[in-house]
């Protein structure tokens, strides 16, 4: 049984059609990234696997269910992009509160709520109210929530946005910690973290599936290297590495930074580039194997 089976899956609002025909397929294990651009669809794709809307054709399954069925109430939870905590209860009360909700007796759901909290990292917090709480603070507490009950899945929306990276680099961490036993859905811009994080990432643009993309395949790394430079004639200096030889295509992925396609059997080609760099007095920065995830996606647009 998959994790998500969508097929051929449409939401419209009116004339505006969210999510246009989408089929894809989902296992549980590692986390899954979601990207796309503002109005891709991102936020009608979770909102319908929460089953908060419904399809306008086609269908999708959650662990072999319809969404909304009484049996995904304690395997599924969410972190909103917009989260809020209620500033009039303690930690406490409004875990505790929640796990009650999800079907647990009020001493159960106490102890759950200091389960959460200690899985977040905040522990010293259970007595106190949100209004004490950092921004970054206030989110972990909020993934906390859809941690309660130890769900399958967990959709978690921008989940590290407009918070420091002390408190991003906790929530990476318990991801990671925690993917062993649920499978996260992670939307986010931040492509950086996605590639770090994910294993697997869902593209979508203008409410279609663009691109599935395994990164523990490594399909994004093969036969690629990222050159960047300090300062270059962009133009100039894509066309002298498209004639380097073993190079199939190169792209300038951002301002001095060119990514370079080349053919499996130029094995010594970064010795090559970092010739061509002294030779050219380029200012070199860096050379990787490999190229970004964000190139990966957005190479053909």
């Amino acid at each position: 049984m998959s994790l998500i089976k969508c097929q051929n899956l449409s939401r419209a609002y009116g004339s505006k059609m969210a999510l246009n025909n989408v089929d894809l397929t989902l296992e549980a294990g590692h986390p899954i990234a979601l990207v796309g651009p503002n109005g891709a669809g991102k936020t009608t794709l979770f909102s319908l696997l929460l089953g908060y809307i419904r399809p306008t054709s086609g269908s999708i399954e959650v662990l072999g269910y319809a969404p909304g069925h009484p049996s995904l109430r304690n395997n599924i939870g969410a972190l909103p992009q917009d989260a809020k905590l209620d500033p009039d209860f303690t930690l406490e009360q409004q875990l505790s509160l929640f796990a009650q909700l999800r079907g647990m007796s009020a001493k159960t759901a106490k102890r759950e709520a200091a389960r959460v909290l200690s899985l977040v990292q905040l522990s010293d917090a259970l007595k106190q109210k949100p209004t004490a709480l950092s921004h970054g603070m206030s989110k972990r507490v909020a993934i906390a929530q859809a941690l309660i009950g130890s769900p399958k899945l967990i959709l978690l929306d921008e989940p590290t946005a407009g918070i420091d990276p002390a408190n991003a680099r906790i929530i990476r961490e318990l991801i990671a910690q925690l993917s062993d036993s649920t499978t996260f859905i992670v939307s986010s811009h931040n492509l950086d973290e996605l590639e770090r994080l994910c294993d697997q990432v869902v593209f979508l643009e203008q409410g279609a599936l663009k691109q599935q993309v395994s990164i523990a395949a490594g399909n994004h790394a093969s036969h690629y290297y990222t050159l960047q430079l300090q300062q270059a004639d962009d133009q100039q200096v894509q066309q002298m590495l498209a004639q380097q030889p073993g190079v199939i295509k190169v792209n300038i992925a951002a301002h001095h930074t060119f990514v370079i396609e080349y053919q499996e059997s130029a094995t010594e080609l970064d010795l090559q580039l970092l010739t061509l760099c002294k030779q050219q007095a380029w200012p070199y920065r860096l050379l990787l194997n490999g190229r970004s995830l964000e190139d990966t996606l957005f190479a053909s647009h």
